[in-house]
């Protein structure tokens, strides 16, 4: 009779231990794979976990870009508008203005023809805008006894390439006049009064208040009117404009273009004006960025929380499995041992009998070893299965779509499925061998002798 049908008669007679050993295997092997199994479930679910929020702070950083974008630009539209306030901070004169005479007096001597602000206007420039054209000169006001700074102006001159924006200064009607404080409050006018400049009547438009400059000497009246009161007909001492955003070394920049266009001028820069214009639109500048950084910094910091989060409890997982595996297969191939040695015992009279018609000592040995064998492939194979379905399971994966794949992507949950059912016989084997090398190296007279 061969080796194989006495396993077989054997796997059948007794049931009860073929199923309580096949069951130990299987756990064994179920414990194995499921704990690799999980822990790349947990992986796949870190990846899915950390892929999702690194979404949700690129939406929020995106999020915030828009509102930092928005909020940016009506930041500084907002500091725009408050620096308009500011007043003209460019002045375009003559090349041969003496600039001590405006820095001392106030006034300027040097003409350059009207025409030069329309041939500006109409030019490609783009470093200043809002063109203001203007006379002045300091004269004696006879009719009420004191001298005074006259300014003619007329409405400012938009630059063509640009549309048309809001004036920085409305322009000053003909036959009125805007008078500046320490004027008004020594002569005590009031608006809408009449008064008479070197015999020309004014309305009194509008009194400024006190500013602390030449402007509290000053009076404005209309351009037109200015040039024929001071017989300087089609001739102006300046340009006002104002700078626009540029960067680097601004009046330089407004230099080179300006002489392109109007050789023979000059540009002086109001410096102090000009200098809060740039910072405060750094500083707009500096905020809309600064929350953006905040926004980005934070949402790194969430990840990178998140990221150590979900490594500890990967870390705290494979620790355990690297305690458990262990002592389950410890445990299993000792269970094995006993039911083996259990059946062994079982077995004393027909093993003597089967060494007394023949059989040697190795082909006991082989009974044994080969129904471990065949118990520990079928364990190994259901064994297989079962851990990779509890893993996916209790990984919290869907047993569908592309779960599968996932799974199997890296090497070791691929090699421990493949490997298992192959290594499972041996495993049994291994856990049989002792009760079985002790069954077959009986001598069959004294067990049939005890029996």
């Amino acid at each position: 009779m061969s080796v194989w049908r006495l396993v077989l008669r054997e796997m059948k007679h007794r049931k009860v231990n073929v199923v309580l050993s096949l069951l130990s295997v299987t756990v064994a092997i179920t414990c194995l794979v499921g704990a690799q199994t999980l822990l790349r479930s947990d992986e796949i679910q870190t990846e899915a976990i950390l892929a999702e929020k690194q979404s949700e702070i690129e939406a929020a950083i995106a999020t915030r870009e828009e509102d930092v974008a928005v909020a940016g630009k009506a930041l500084e539209d907002s500091v725009r508008k408050d620096m308009l306030k500011l007043g003209f901070n460019v002045l375009i004169v003559p090349e041969n203005q003496d600039l001590s005479e405006l820095h001392l007096n106030g006034t300027l001597t040097e003409t350059m023809p009207e025409s030069y602000v329309d041939k500006l206007a109409s030019s490609k420039i783009v470093t200043i805008n809002h063109l203001l054209p203007s006379v002045t000169k300091r004269v004696a006001w006879p009719e009420k006894e004191i001298d005074v700074i006259v300014q003619g102006t007329r409405g400012e001159v938009p630059i063509m390439h640009r549309g048309l924006k809001k004036p920085l200064l409305d322009a000053v009607p003909a036959g009125t006049m805007v008078v500046g404080y320490q004027i008004h409050s020594k002569l005590g006018l009031k608006t809408e009064d009449k008064v008479t400049l070197l015999g020309n009547e004014f309305t009194v438009k509008t009194l400024h208040p006190e500013r602390g400059s030449s402007d509290d000497v000053t009076v404005w009246i209309d351009l037109a009117e200015a040039q024929k009161m001071l017989g300087m007909e089609n001739v102006i001492n300046a340009i006002l404009a104002l700078e626009c955003g540029c960067t680097g070394d601004r009046i330089s920049q407004i230099r080179e273009e300006i002489a392109g266009i109007l050789p023979g001028t000059n540009v002086i820069e109001k410096h102090s004006q000009a200098l809060t214009r740039a910072e405060s639109r750094a500083k707009a500048k500096v905020a809309a960025e600064s929350a953006l950084t905040a926004e980005q910094e934070a949402g790194q910091a969430a990840l990178a929380r998140e990221t150590q989060s979900r490594t500890e409890i990967q870390n705290q997982r494979a620790g355990l499995v690297e305690i458990l595996v262990p002592l389950v297969l410890i445990g299993c191939a000792l269970w094995i041992g006993f039911l083996t040695f259990g059946n062994v015992r079982q077995r004393n009279s027909e093993i003597g009998i089967l060494r007394a018609i023949g059989l040697s000592s190795k082909q006991v040995l082989a009974i044994f070893l080969v129904k471990a064998g065949l118990i520990g492939l079928i364990g190994g194979i259901i064994g297989a299965a079962t851990g990779v379905l509890i893993g996916i399971q209790f990984g919290g994966l869907p047993p569908y779509g592309d779960t599968w794949q996932r799974i199997f992507e890296t090497s070791t949950v691929f090699m421990t499925v493949v490997m298992t059912p192959l290594l499972a016989p041996i495993f049994s084997a291994v856990a049989s061998w002792l009760p079985a090398q002790m069954a077959a190296g009986r001598d069959p007279a004294l067990v049939l002798q005890a029996e």
